[in-house]
């Protein structure tokens, strides 16, 4: 059943990747190819994003799991400029971002190598931490690599955020008021799926509206998904000012 998911996951068959975790509850989400290549790193690659999503919020997904050649699928969202897995991920705090491949790349040199702009201004928008490398090493400086690779925008950016990290955070933060990334989760047939939604701020208002009147533990399947909570428990009287630092965290 691992092989059949793996397939469907790779292909981009949603419908049957629901049917074998409905039907499969115990079926083993990290199993891989030879290659060691899994369901999530094959749904990201070839841009399932919903497959993708799915499989992210499964409860035993293994999100660091690497292939033989050591790529986890944050750094294969980054080296194929999957922007929509990079978001998803970059929100997922579980995610070791500058987590390198067997040969020492790191996401964020693969991002700068092929000179993919907004997979770094998302990744500067998320305050996650950022290893710009080692200076002068052409194997891991990725301000080094967009200049040797003439990806100008993509050193640009990285140096400026290089001198100020703060003011380039908020500079982006700023330019992207205007979206709002929102992770909507709701039951069909048992099973817990996690949609992509961009929403302008107008409709913030009415997401969180619905967003409150899910089911209780769902709502805090939502808060420990986005903001990263640890506890198992929200308490009731916690939920209002989660989905309300939830709000200022996506804006």
């Amino acid at each position: 059943m691992e092989a059949k998911l793996w397939e469907a996951a790779r292909d981009g068959r949603v419908e049957e990747v629901k049917e074998i975790l409905r039907g499969h509850p115990s079926v083993n989400v990290n199993w891989g190819d030879g290659f060691g290549w899994t369901a999530l790193h094959f749904s990201c690659a070839r841009g399932h994003d919903y497959i993708f999503a799915i499989l992210l919020a499964h409860a035993r997904i293994d999100v660091n799991l690497k292939t033989k050649n050591g790529s986890t699928p944050f750094l294969g969202a980054c080296q194929s400029g999957k922007t929509s897995c990079v978001r998803m991920l970059l929100r997922d705090s579980r995610v070791r971002v500058n987590e390198p491949s067997n040969d020492g790349y790191t996401p964020l040199w693969y991002a700068a190598y092929f000179g993919y702009v907004e997979v770094i201004r998302r990744w500067i928008a998320s305050g996650r931490e950022m290893g710009l490398g080692q200076s002068g090493n052409p194997n891991n400086d990725a301000i080094w690599t967009a200049k040797r690779f003439g990806r100008t925008e993509a050193a640009t950016l990285l140096e400026r955020f290089k001198l100020n990290p703060a003011e380039t955070r908020d500079d982006i933060r700023n330019e992207l008021v205007s979206e709002v990334f929102a992770l909507v989760v709701f039951v069909s047939d048992g099973l817990l799926e996690v949609c992509q939604t961009e929403m302008a701020p107008i409709h913030v208002t009415r997401f969180f509206k619905i967003a409150t009147q899910l089911p209780l533990e769902l709502q805090m399947v939502l808060c420990n998904r986005v903001l990263g909570f640890r506890q198992e428990i929200i308490p009731g009287k916690g939920l209002e000012a989660a989905f309300k630092n939830l709000v200022k965290l996506l804006l």
